[in-house]
């Protein structure tokens, strides 16, 4: 089957016109032959750069103030218009669509969440991840997410599943996502440093998936006129680094840098059984009767997941 991992801006600060570029973005990459689209983190409708979102720490900074507002504005909740809108592309393409956005809740929209939303070909929200913990300056924007979305869903074509950008160094919470059985794991992120390269190569080898890593490209030149916080500097606010990586670790496409495109790559799911041959994290190279994982779901009630499953032929 065909992935896209998509590096693109959104339409800052513009829900509906954010929207508007993921449909169709989505209809190309499913134009092309892609199954399965991912967007990066936040896409919609912005990811809250280090430039400027530092003066989220400024007691009573009106800018901050004024920022904040309009990223709940057009943040999507789940149930809603916007939400439903993201599934309905989904349905019309018939692709699984996978979306990094600013959530907030329908009856309590104060505080903002990072999350990932799964759509599948028949328009429903299949998974659903918040972002467990914020990271340095994104604590001043986003709350704390849960254990609602630490596993993977079966599409078909074989499981996906995944987690957000530093919240990948948590080894507990990729090893839930292991141990849900994923073969297609979503690594979507808005760091840009060559390091975060190596970061994803590890995860390749450490869970014998495949690995989609869409990364934010962004430009001071295209945020809204008005715009009241700092963001003096290079235009380039963040140049991106997508990448699509086999089982072994190896790129099958990016990284891409600078610019704005989508990515493509075949994956065989073959080479997933090949590559478990000397090394399964949650198979013949686990321990359950030493180590075990107690995972909390969205409803905080203990639950061990399974050992995982075994890769299809």
């Amino acid at each position: 089957m065909k992935v896209a991992c998509v590096q693109a801006e959104p339409v800052i600060l513009d829900r509906e016109a954010t929207l508007d570029r993921l449909e169709q973005l989505a209809g190309e990459a499913a134009g092309n032959g892609a199954e399965l689209v991912v967007f990066p983190e936040t896409f919609v409708p912005v990811y809250p750069s280090s430039r400027w979102a530092k003066a989220f720490a400024e007691w009573g900074n009106a800018g901050a103030k004024q920022v904040f507002a309009q990223i709940a504005e057009n943040s999507i909740a789940v149930g809603s218009p916007a939400e439903l809108r993201i599934g309905a592309a989904a349905r019309e393409l018939g692709i699984w669509l996978v979306t990094g956005v600013n959530e907030v809740e329908l009856d309590q929209p104060g505080t903002i969440y990072n999350s990932l939303l799964y759509h599948s070909p028949d328009g429903e929200l299949a998974l659903h991840h918040r972002k467990l913990v914020p990271t340095n300056h994104e604590r001043l924007v986003w709350g704390q997410g849960d254990g609602r979305g630490l596993h993977a869903v079966e599409t078909g074509f074989g499981r996906i599943g995944g987690l957000i950008c530093w919240e990948n160094y948590m080894p507990l919470a990729r090893f839930a996502v292991y141990q849900s059985g994923v073969e297609i794991y979503i690594a979507s992120t808005a760091d840009d440093s060559d390091i975060w390269q190596s970061t994803l190569v590890h995860i390749a080898r450490e869970s014998r998936a495949y690995v989609v890593a869409p990364c934010h490209f962004q430009r001071a030149s295209s945020y809204p006129d008005g715009f009241p916080l700092d963001l003096a500097g290079p235009d380039l606010l963040s140049y991106g680094g997508s990448a699509i990586l086999a089982p072994d670790g190896s790129y099958l496409a990016g990284p891409l840098h600078e610019q704005e495109g989508i990515l493509y790559a075949e994956l065989d799911p073959s080479t997933l059984l090949a590559e478990r041959q000397r090394f399964d994290p949650v198979g013949h190279y686990n321990r359950p009767d030493v180590l075990q994982l107690t995972v909390r779901g969205d409803d905080a009630t203990p639950s061990r997941r399974p050992s995982g499953r075994s890769a299809r032929s």
